[in-house]
């Protein structure tokens, strides 16, 4: 497809004193990637996108798409997220074109971040010293030590790749490149909630953890979420609700809800005993944060979702990374402005259904304003009564709202005496 002469903004009049803010997640490189994850939820989708040969982002449609994402937004700081597949197989000189052109289109007292997740296997010296200079963020997935890390993150001919991250590891810090660890909790590491989180905080030696619990219905690889058949959905707490039942609703390498309860309590009193405020572990600070009556720092726990959108490698756009599919694109930036698709009414009713479309049970439960549903593509099961659209990993999740609430005052008397808000005695 040719490149289009450069639209016309049409963004909404913006309100006075508001600012025009979203991300958009970039896979410069499509769903390519040089290993084979087997609980990878984007691997796939060379097939369903018919992507073939290897998929790489033009460098004209990489002008347009970041001209564009600068061009939408008002706000002092805008952050570019390159991801995958693996996007270190574009190699340096593409993120090079990168920065220039961020700087090209920066506008004035404008701030432009970048950061890029990968599984650091391709990562070597030129790379270390470009993401130090141009001060990238990395992230780097790792699963925890490596009898745990190798179950599932290995090369398309089956070889582990723990002794390869960590190596990238090493070459980060050496260069002075910060970096943090994403971790994919699932079937197996969940039995490990210690043994991966100290590995993570210790031997890999981050200080910021993302844990993201993994969740794919057996239908994923085609059937788009919320399109599921309500009446075919299994009610919470029924085998079919959890991981290995050979009629179960999700595949067998998904995180059990109730291990994913117990793994973040075991992992929280361990944060808040040895690393409260040295690590930063999102879903704890969010909880934290949103306990104290302030916004969520992370989509799946805020009330509204729709500003995290995904743009492919051809400059298709999908409501979000977990939404690629047909169903969920709202257009091409080579046909349509990004901020007008970021903005438009499809999007924003996207947005404001993760609440709307919330069952009784999660209106009525004590936790709402820490969880609001989680992410909607989770919610792949029934409530006791029936009702359709409750999270899969409820249970877990209640265990774990329930169980940091013992904590909760204390923290509360920290907050405001680091502030200097603490009553009087």
């Amino acid at each position: 497809m040719s490149l289009r002469a450069r639209p016309t903004v049409t963004l909404a009049p913006q309100p006075p004193g508001m600012t025009h803010r979203f991300h958009a997640m970039v896979k410069p490189v499509g769903a390519a990637c040089n290993l084979n994850c087997t609980y990878c939820y984007y691997l796939h989708k060379e097939g369903l996108l018919h992507q073939s040969g290897a998929p790489r982002m033009s460098d004209a449609l990489l002008e347009q798409h970041i001209r564009q994402y600068i061009e939408a937004q008002t706000g002092d700081e805008v952050i570019f997220s390159w991801q995958g597949g693996e996007p270190t197989l574009l190699g340096v000189d593409f993120f090079r074109k990168v920065v220039a052109l961020e700087a090209k289109y920066q506008k004035p007292h404008q701030r432009i971040e970048n950061d890029l997740q990968t599984n650091g296997t391709l990562l070597d010296g030129e790379w270390a010293a470009f993401l130090k200079q141009h001060r990238f963020l990395v992230g780097l997935s790792c699963d925890g030590p490596k009898r745990l890390h190798d179950r599932f993150r290995v090369t398309k001919g089956g070889q582990p790749t723990h002794d390869q991250v960590m190596a990238a590891a090493r070459l980060l810090k050496q260069h002075g490149v910060p970096f943090n660890a994403l971790c994919v909790v699932n079937r197996e590491n969940v039995k490990y909630p210690l043994d991966v989180y100290r590995f993570l905080t210790r031997d890999l030696g981050v200080n910021r953890v993302q844990l993201i619990a993994c969740v794919e219905p057996k239908v994923f690889r085609d059937v788009a979420p919320q399109r599921w058949d309500p009446a075919s959905l299994p009610v919470v707490g029924t085998p079919q609700a959890r991981p290995g039942a050979p009629d179960s609703v999700v595949t067998d390498w998904s995180v059990d809800p109730d291990d994913w309860g117990a793994f973040l309590c075991k992992i929280w009193d361990d944060w808040y005993a040895r690393d409260y405020g040295k690590v930063h572990e999102d879903l704890f600070e969010t909880a934290v944060a949103q306990s104290l009556g302030l916004p969520s720092q992370r989509c799946v726990t805020a009330e509204f979702c729709g500003k995290g959108m995904a743009v492919e490698h051809n400059g298709d756009v999908f409501a979000c990374d977990h939404y690629v599919y047909p169903d969920y694109r709202l257009g091409n930036i080579q046909e349509m402005h990004l901020g007008t698709m970021a903005y438009c009414g499809r999007q924003q009713n996207f947005g404001f259904a993760k609440r709307d479309a919330l069952p009784r049970q999660c209106r009525e439960c004590p936790h709402l304003k820490l969880c609001w549903g989680e992410c909607p593509k989770n919610r792949l099961v029934r409530t006791p009564d029936g009702e359709a659209g409750l999270n899969y990993l409820c249970p877990g999740m209640k265990r774990f709202y329930t169980h940091i609430q013992r904590d909760m005052p204390e923290i509360q008397r920290r907050v405001q005496k680091e502030r200097g808000t603490a009553p009087s005695s």
